[in-house]
């Protein structure tokens, strides 16, 4: 697997380098010696069965297992040069470069415009009429623009499902990050509004480094450039899309894929 790994590309050259991480929750060791890197301006995909890890290791980009009592953590993991573990780390401003967005969709109780501008007001981006700009440029890149330009002092719960996730896609925009995790985003959209938001995630990788973590294999096979098999807490498998759905190299993944487990 090292070689597997290393091979796949310089170490030096990802965008997210993570080094032999291993975390706890207690006593409960969920993550075992993780070590992968994660190219720039690219989608990588995290999948495996319910409860191998997946979203855990997503979140440690962002350090939000921190918020989780007794969790400990062991490794590194490198964001542009800087280990985002080290205790010196700001953490608010790792989650504005790191944004987020969770399987359900978790609008504010605000309007549609509050919530696209939340995040531009804490972190003092913008106001007045260039707060009015960036709010309305991150909707149009969540591809909501046109179907909430004459609301946007309606509630965000009036939206449908499909937008409501694409208001929070857009609400993390607005704060400009490098880089978007997204934990299962689609799993509870009808068919159409997983299309959109598939088609959406394919148009931002150009701008963004993108991981996303799905439970849906012909999800991962569509719209991700490099795919990670995670099993029982440890990475199996990574590699090109292509190359773990035609050749995998072990013959766990194999398994996964051809649907003997998950």
């Amino acid at each position: 697997m090292a070689g597997l790994i290393g091979g796949l590309m310089d170490m030096d050259k990802g965008k997210i380098v993570i080094q032999d991480l291993n975390l706890w929750f207690g006593t409960n060791h969920v993550l075992k010696d993780i070590s992968i890197t994660i190219p720039a301006r690219a989608v990588t995909a995290i999948m495996g069965p319910s409860g191998c890890g997946k979203s855990t290791l997503l979140r440690c980009i962002n350090r939000m297992n921190d918020l989780i009592a007794e969790t400990k953590i062991t490794g590194r993991i490198i964001i542009d040069g800087e280990d985002i573990c080290r205790s010196q780390t700001d953490v608010i401003e790792l989650r504005k470069r790191v944004g987020m967005v969770f399987q359900k969709p978790n609008p504010f109780p605000k309007s549609i415009f509050e919530n696209v501008a939340f995040g531009i007001r804490v972190h003092r981006l913008a106001k007045g009429a260039d707060l009015n700009l960036r709010v309305e440029m991150a909707l149009k890149q969540a591809h909501l623009w046109n179907e909430v330009k004459d609301r946007l002092r309606d509630n965000a719960f009036s939206l449908s499902g499909g937008q409501q996730q694409r208001l929070c896609l857009a609400r993390c925009l607005a704060v400009e990050p490098q880089i978007i995790l997204l934990d299962e985003p689609a799993s509870a959209l009808d068919p159409h509004s997983t299309a959109r938001l598939e088609e959406l995630i394919i148009r931002l990788k150009k701008d963004y480094t993108i991981v996303i973590v799905t439970h849906n294999m012909q999800q991962a096979a569509r719209v991700s450039d490099y795919c990670a098999f995670v099993m029982l807490g440890e990475l199996i498998e990574f590699d090109r899309t292509e190359k773990v759905f035609t050749n995998p190299g072990d013959k766990r993944t194999e398994d996964f894929l051809g649907g003997k487990f998950g």
